[in-house]
């Protein structure tokens, strides 16, 4: 079997693979032949169940694996794990996709009697994880040259980003941000051989998606509503990641594309 990406020496940083859409994605894109930068924030007890799932990816596919558990905001981690990769690249290794799977946000009510109502400060921490660290990641990789001459910047929004759903607000907010700050990227960045996209994925159940209130009933109109009557997997966004780090891929660059099965028609 031909892998696209095999002995190349390039790399795939992915924000948030420690499950859902971006571990779907790490164990794609190295089935490929990309080697992986994982990055995700768990607590300690879940950290060796993530880690074995990081090494069976590497077993499977024979790629090359750093991982931190780190806070992707910080400006020391983002220093600490580039500096750490810099040194795997060598002198001939590059990033050919950054791919942002953060969803670390909050979900409040606006208004709630006796519950815990949206703050500002909600707004401020879902927007700094969920959208600008797409920009400061980008920056910070672009600062040390080791983007490849073809690379790839990816992110996931949703149909939330203009549909009102409860408790939703604050990530509604990030995720049209999100897709603003890939726009730019994809035109600001374009001399440097950069493209960026969004995917916008369908009602997937993930962890992410189970913490949202309601989230079994959205489920259920989901499902009649689908031409193919049935939810989004993560392997299905995945897939479409790879499709837009593919050669043939390199002129579809600053578009959000609906990866849903045809959810959105209806």
């Amino acid at each position: 079997m031909v892998r696209e990406f095999e002995n190349k020496n390039e790399w795939a940083i992915i924000l948030g693979a420690s499950s859902g859409l971006g571990l779907s994605t790490a164990k794609k894109l190295a089935k490929e032949g990309l080697n992986l930068c994982l990055i995700y924030r768990a607590r300690k007890s879940d950290v060796a169940a993530i880690e074995s799932e990081f090494e069976a990816i590497v077993s499977n596919s024979k790629v090359k694996l750093l991982h931190f558990n780190k806070d992707v905001v910080k400006s020391e981690n983002r220093e600490s794990i580039l500096t750490q990769l810099e040194q795997n690249l060598q002198e001939t290794g590059k990033v050919k996709c950054l791919v942002h799977s953060i969803a670390k946000g909050n979900l409040k009510p606006m208004t709630a009697d006796g519950a815990r109502e949206l703050q500002n400060d909600d707004f401020h921490i879902t927007m700094e994880n969920m959208a600008f660290s797409l920009y400061d990641w980008t920056k910070h990789i672009f600062s040390k040259k080791i983007f490849s001459k073809d690379a790839r910047i990816l992110s996931f929004t949703s149909e939330g980003n203009k549909k009102a759903w409860q408790n939703y607000a604050a990530v509604s907010a990030a995720k049209v941000a999100l897709e603003a700050i890939s726009r730019n990227i994809a035109l600001e960045f374009a001399p440097h051989g950069i493209k960026a996209n969004c995917i916008e994925a369908g009602i997937t159940d993930t962890a992410s998606l189970r913490m949202i209130p309601g989230n079994e009933k959205l489920k259920e109109y989901t499902i009649q509503r689908n031409p193919f009557k049935r939810l989004t997997t993560p392997e299905d966004i995945a897939n479409v990641v790879y499709l837009l780090t593919k050669e043939e891929s390199k002129w579809i660059t600053g578009v959000t594309i609906p990866v849903n099965g045809g959810e959105h028609l209806s």
